[in-house]
C-alpha cells in the first residue's frame, strides 16, 4: 500500500509539472512576435529658450516625442536657459554622437552655421529658417497663405473698416505676416485701413498691449497679434477694450472666445514628425523642404482646421464659406501667393 501511495503521489507530480511547463510555453508569445522594430539612432532636439514659454518650442517638444514613440528612436530634448547656452548645447549634443540635431528659429542661425560647417559628418535640421549648408535640412513654413486668410477674413468682418496688426519687429522676415495680411485683406475689402505697430523684439507683451490699445482708440476692431510671446498682451487688451484678435502658433480661440476670433496654426510637432520619420525610413535630405495649407503645415481654426471654440458672431459662418473657397484655391493652385520675401 505505502509502495502504490508513493507511485500516485509521483504520477499526480508530474501531471502537475508537465501542465505548469504547457502553460508557461502557450501564455509566452515567439521572440518580436508583436514588437515594431526598434531603432538604434539617437535624435537630439536643441531648443533655443526653455519649454512653455514660447508654444512653438512646445509643439516641436510634444512631435519629436510621438516620432520616437512610434518609431522607437531615441529622443532627448535639450532646453536652453538663455540664448547664450545654445551653441554649448549644440556642441555638446555633437559630442554625445546623436545621429541627427534638430534646432530652430532664427535665434539658432549663426550657432547651427558654426556647427554644421565644424562637423561635416553630421546631420542637421533646423526648423522655421533656412541655414543653407550641405548636411543640414532646412524647415520652413508659407505662413503668407493663412496670413492671406485671415487677412481676408478681416476684410469681410470689420464693421469700422480699420484693422490692426502687432508685430514683433521691422524685419524682412515679419513680413511673410504683415504684407500677406494686407492682401487678404484688400483682397476682400479695398477700401480697408490697415495700422502697423512694431514691438521691437518677439518677448514684450506690454509693449504689444500698448500698442493694441494705442490701435483700438484709433478705431481698429480686430487686431492681429504678430509678435510671438508679446501676442499675449494684445489679448489683455482685446479683453480691456473690447476688440476682437488672432494670434499665431496654436489655436488659441478657446482661451477668450470672445475677443480671440481667429489664430495662425503652424504645425510645429507635425514638421518635427515629419523630419524624424524622415530620418528613421532613409528619405532624409539636406536643402530645404517647406510646408503650406496643402500640406497642413499652416492654417485658420474654421476655415482649415477643425475647433472645439463655437465661431464668434463678428467672423460669420458667411464669411468662413467665402475665406474656404480662397483657400481650397490656394491649395489648388488655382490663387498663386507670392512669398513677400521673394518679392
Amino acid at each position: 500500500m505505502k509502495k502504490f501511495m508513493m507511485l500516485v503521489c509521483v504520477f499526480i507530480l508530474a501531471v502537475v509539472a508537465g501542465c505548469g511547463n504547457k502553460s508557461e510555453s502557450t501564455d509566452t508569445p515567439a521572440p518580436n512576435a508583436t514588437d515594431a522594430p526598434k531603432s538604434e539612432k539617437k535624435i537630439a532636439i536643441v531648443l533655443p529658450e526653455k519649454i512653455g514659454v514660447n508654444p512653438f518650442f512646445q509643439l516641436m517638444d510634444e512631435g519629436a516625442k510621438e516620432a520616437g514613440k512610434e518609431f522607437g528612436v531615441q529622443v532627448k530634448t535639450i532646453e536652453s536657459t538663455d540664448p547664450n547656452m545654445l551653441e554649448q548645447n549644440l556642441r555638446a549634443a555633437v559630442s554625445d554622437k546623436y545621429d541627427l540635431i534638430i534646432t530652430a528659429t532664427f535665434q539658432a542661425e549663426d550657432a547651427l552655421k558654426k556647427l554644421a560647417a565644424e562637423n561635416p559628418d553630421q546631420q542637421f535640421a533646423i526648423v522655421d529658417t533656412v541655414v543653407d549648408l550641405p548636411n543640414v535640412r532646412s524647415v520652413t513654413f508659407r505662413e503668407y497663405e493663412s496670413s492671406y486668410l485671415v487677412g481676408a477674413a478681416a476684410g469681410l468682418s470689420t464693421k469700422t473698416n480699420k484693422v490692426g496688426i502687432v508685430a514683433a519687429a521691422d524685419i524682412p522676415m515679419i513680413k511673410k505676416w504683415t504684407v500677406s495680411f494686407q492682401e487678404g485683406l484688400k483682397a476682400t475689402n479695398p477700401d480697408a485701413q490697415c495700422l502697423i505697430g512694431y514691438v521691437g523684439g518677439f518677448a514684450d507683451p506690454a509693449k504689444a498691449k500698448e500698442i493694441a490699445i494705442q490701435q483700438s482708440s484709433q478705431g481698429a476692431d480686430f487686431i492681429l497679434g504678430a509678435s510671438a510671446v508679446g501676442d499675449l498682451g494684445v489679448f489683455e487688451a482685446a479683453k480691456e477694450k473690447n476688440f476682437y484678435t488672432a494670434g499665431q502658433d496654436i489655436d488659441y480661440t478657446g482661451n477668450d472666445p470672445d475677443h480671440i476670433v481667429l489664430s495662425q496654426l503652424k504645425g510645429a510637432d507635425a514638421v518635427t514628425y515629419a523630419t524624424i520619420k524622415d530620418f528613421v525610413e532613409g528619405t532624409f535630405k539636406p536643402g530645404v523642404i517647406d510646408y503650406g495649407l496643402k500640406e497642413k503645415g499652416v492654417g485658420v481654426p474654421f476655415i482649415t482646421h477643425e475647433t472645439k471654440t463655437p465661431l464668434n458672431p463678428f467672423i460669420t459662418q458667411e464669411t468662413v464659406d467665402k475665406v474656404k473657397a480662397i483657400a481650397d484655391d490656394i491649395i489648388s493652385g488655382k490663387l498663386v501667393l507670392q512669398d513677400p520675401l521673394k518679392q
